[in-house]
């Protein structure tokens, strides 16, 4: 099969949590995928990209790029937050750009990912009608929404993610870094739950790294810093496992090279860029095997 092989701006360190590190221009992160033989990318955060729906869209158009999408942040638990407004407004870019997958995030509201929320039975109930409503605004807009379990939010561990399973409609992203960082198995997954995955993000982890982070010797972000994702292939995620499962299971989405790096200057933008020819090749070698 041909891998559809996207990238995200967050390999090149564009994040949204403030004080993350060095900002790279979008022209530049842009060209480096071009370069690798990139077609598609995700949208990054709010900023990388003009918000407009068309100038967003005329920027990727004009850089040569398909838009696959976005990480899309949002609190979802809370009664009295409707995300709904939110996620509408998002979805207008999305039509103007072609783009077919809105990737959520059920972030606690606090800045970056440090720490999690225990949810209550009630935020729970919330939490699982938000997803549903979120799934059917985004099919009025022709897009898929999907949940991104992520380290650091409100679902992170693998309970979490099979509650979201059993409680909701809405499909998976697939993280396989933060999956396993999370605690869980993703091979297992893949063949226990292949028809909730439709979306990809492809990390690969040092668990030495992660496990300093799970027992509060560092920060989220000095992790990364550290080197807790690493390229493809290098680490300890059951990448070319994982791939194969996906493969196995007849997964048709989009493979998307979402690996969390923070530049600080020049030499680190030079390794997220070698990081990132690294992975792409791992992917294209893996499924293609």
């Amino acid at each position: 099969m041909t891998p559809r092989i996207a990238s995200a701006p967050i390999s090149w360190g564009v994040i949204e949590v403030p004080e993350w590190g060095l900002q790279l221009d979008r022209e530049r992160v842009l060209s480096e995928m071009v370069s690798l033989g990139i077609t598609a990318t995700e949208f990054g955060p709010e900023g990388f990209l003009p918000d407009a729906p068309a100038e967003r869209a005329a920027a990727l158009a004009e850089a040569g790029l398909e838009a696959v999408g976005g990480f899309f942040p949002i609190v979802l638990h809370r009664e009295e937050a409707d995300p709904l407004p939110a996620i509408e407004r998002e979805l207008r870019a999305y039509s103007a750009a072609g783009a077919g997958t809105l990737v959520l995030s059920a972030v606690t509201g606090a800045a970056g990912y440090d720490g999690a929320a225990e949810l209550s039975d009630a935020e729970w109930r919330t939490l699982l009608a938000n997803l549903d409503r979120a799934l059917d605004a985004a099919a009025v807009a022709g897009v898929v929404a999907v949940l991104h379990p992520h380290l650091g939010t409100v679902v992170e561990s693998p309970e979490a993610v099979e509650r979201v399973v059993a409680g909701s409609r809405i499909g998976l992203c697939l993280d396989t870094g933060h999956y396993t960082l999370g605690g869980g198995d993703a091979v297992a997954f893949v063949r226990r739950h292949a028809g909730r995955i439709v979306h990809a993000h492809l990390k690969d982890v040092s668990l030495e790294v992660a496990g300093r982070v799970r027992a509060g010797e560092i920060d989220y972000r000095e992790g990364v810093r550290q080197g807790m994702y690493r390229a493809l292939g290098s680490g300890d995620a059951r990448i070319a496992e994982i791939l194969a499962a996906l493969r196995g299971a007849g997964y048709a989405g989009w493979f998307v090279l979402e690996q969390d790096a923070v530049v600080e200057d020049e030499a680190g933008a030079a390794r997220a860029f070698a990081d990132a020819r690294r992975s792409v090749a791992f992917i294209r070698e893996a499924v293609a095997a």
